[in-house]
């Protein structure tokens, strides 16, 4: 599963390394609802929720659908500026109909890879909006009513929020990152000019390549989730941000310019971070009741098949097909020693995947 984003033909001017204060804004608002996604980041969150007024964390409760979940398209401007007010006023001007769908997209996510109607001229999807926000509770119902029947008046309380953010705290917060995130930017561009496309795309991120297939080039985004679209006629732009690890972010909804924000200085493992594809295959393999069996003794030694069908009393060759599993999801090391095959779990794979399981294993 992927995100691919056909770039086929596009010029690499068309393709834009910058940092954007209502992108990153969007991120640290993220982290301030959801802390547990950024352990790194539990001391700025901590102060700063304690720091902010009781009215103006209530107007950030109400909105928080914009970006809780899921991060809204319209905080992730394809064309970064210097200032959140640029920005904002970018947005000021997009469509009614634009803005709202965008908006509310996280009540028609089953819908985003092919686009629906806006709420404000199709019932059918206004109907549908209103019954999603519902589960969300009474004031993010409420709120997003207001949105539907008068959504100027409720984009301007938007607009009024972000810029109360920005004096409260995230001027500040901006003024420290920025530098790091233009020096990032402008390393990216740099390595598309000297190295080319492959190059920069491959120093965004390790869940990040280039893709060419016969006449088709395209820069694929390794998610859980599945999505294609086009840069042609518009363009692809690449956002760094200090806020958002471990999250990876593609806009593709058809009409918009495809946007990825990507994180900076994020602690990537040596080797850089497994595909969906390795970190299913391997939970897959320890899902087994016998393999989770195996992986008691694997973890605190090297075994043989034999020793290990000795000890749970089962055939060499159902241990063989079990290793193998285990083996082709890469959480064995094998090593030979004489005529005997030596087998081992590589826990520091394992731990990767999650603490509960290594302490249940080594219990």
């Amino acid at each position: 599963m992927s995100v691919t984003i056909d770039i086929t033909g596009l010029p690499h001017e068309r393709i834009v390394f910058g940092p954007s204060p209502l992108a990153e804004l969007g991120a640290a608002l993220h982290a301030l609802s959801e802390p547990g996604h950024h352990a790194r980041l539990h001391g700025w969150a901590t102060s700063t929720s304690a720091g902010l007024k009781p009215e103006l964390a209530d107007r950030l409760h109400e909105a928080d659908f914009l970006w809780r979940s899921t991060r809204a398209d319209i905080l992730l401007p394809a064309r970064p500026r210097e200032t959140l007010a640029e920005e904002l006023d970018d947005l000021d001007t997009m469509p009614d109909e634009q803005y709202v769908a965008a908006a509310l997209e996280i009540s028609c996510a089953s819908q985003y890879d092919t686009g629906v109607p806006s709420p404000l001229v199709d019932a059918g999807t206004r109907e549908r909006v209103l019954e999603l926000a519902a589960a969300r509770g009474p004031r993010q119902s409420a709120f997003i009513r207001r949105m539907l029947a008068d959504p100027p008046a409720v984009r301007a309380w938007i607009r009024r929020l972000l810029e109360d953010c920005d004096e409260a705290f995230f001027a500040d917060t901006w003024r420290r990152v920025r530098v790091q995130l233009a020096a990032d930017a402008r390393h990216k561009t740099e390595l598309l000019r000297r190295k080319g496309l492959a190059e920069a795309v491959a120093a965004v991120s390790s869940a990040v390549c280039l893709q060419e297939t016969g006449p088709v080039t395209a820069v694929v985004v390794d998610k859980l989730t599945s999505g294609r679209t086009s840069a042609a006629g518009s363009g692809l732009t690449f956002l760094p941000t200090a806020f958002g690890w471990p999250h990876l972010l593609a806009l593709h909804a058809p009409g918009w310019q495809p946007v990825v924000q990507y994180p900076v200085g994020s602690p990537e493992p040596s080797g850089g971070a497994p595909s969906v594809e390795e970190v299913t295959l391997r939970l897959e393999a320890i899902a087994h009741p016998m393999r989770m069996r195996l992986c008691r003794s694997l973890a605190r030694g090297s075994y043989t098949t034999g020793e290990l069908a000795d000890t749970y009393g089962i055939s060499a060759p159902e241990v063989s097909r079990h290793l193998s599993v285990m083996r082709k999801a890469g959480l064995l090391t094998t090593r030979r020693r004489g005529r005997y095959v030596l087998h081992q779990l590589d826990v520091t794979i394992v731990a990767r995947l999650g603490s509960d399981f290594l302490e249940g294993v080594l219990r």
